[in-house]
């Protein structure tokens, strides 16, 4: 599949009326199709079922360079598959694209992407802890993002527990970052954390939780009794 099929094939997904509105809720000045997700979702798998991860890898990119909204997220959705070997070069052009990022929405289907590959092989983790310490916002987000799957396991590995403090460490540092996006990220992974150990929710908020905005603390512990 050229590139050209695969833009013809997302153009005819366009439901008229829709770009707008999505460009005004997504905030984007790039070029907005006007594509709903479950299409998206449609599409995208049908081209993962019938391309090698090869030619996945190679259209991933060339969409990611069109700078099209749903281009971009397409991309990201070719990518999103725990089986995925040899799996080396969709972690790295993972990792590509994590500077791009500008919005939270795209940022999120690549990170749910970066997810499986950490899964995969969670000593990648070491690249991640790099961006927490970057001068773009989206990048220190996306080091909490990409790493949620480590607040849901019910009976963690001490292996599994190691990254989840790693992690939590990550948080304790963001937490006087004023930016409503890391504040709203630190709270997130908080959040999904306290279904499945509270303990360390709780422990984590009495060390940390004076720091945060008010909105990320209260999110933070929703589920906690």
């Amino acid at each position: 599949m050229t590139l050209d099929d695969a833009l013809t094939a997302l153009r005819a997904q366009v439901e008229e009326g829709r770009a707008e509105g999505m460009a005004s809720y997504h905030k984007q000045t790039r070029e907005v199709m006007g594509i709903p997700n479950p299409a998206l979702n449609d599409l995208t798998k049908s081209w993962r079922q019938s391309l090698s991860v090869e030619d996945r890898v190679t259209l991933a990119d060339q969409l990611w360079q069109t700078d099209i909204f749903e281009a971009r997220i397409a991309a990201a959705k070719l990518l999103t598959q725990a089986r995925l070997r040899p799996d080396e070069a969709a972690w790295t052009l993972i990792q590509s694209w994590v500077p791009d990022f500008d919005s939270w929405a795209i940022a999120d289907h690549a990170c749910m992407a970066g997810q499986k590959r950490l899964v995969a092989e969670p000593a990648r983790i070491d690249t991640v802890e790099g961006w927490t310490k970057s001068d773009h916002m989206w990048t220190r987000r996306a080091a909490l993002v990409i790493t949620l799957p480590w607040t849901k396991q019910n009976n963690p590995k001490p292996e599994e527990l190691a990254i989840r403090d790693r992690v939590l460490g990550w948080a304790a540092g963001y937490v006087e970052d004023q930016d409503w996006f890391i504040q709203k990220a630190v709270a997130w992974w908080l959040r999904d954390l306290s279904k499945h150990d509270p303990d360390r929710t709780r422990s984590f908020l009495e060390g940390h939780g004076d720091k945060l905005k008010a909105f990320a603390r209260k999110e933070a512990g929703k589920y906690l009794a």
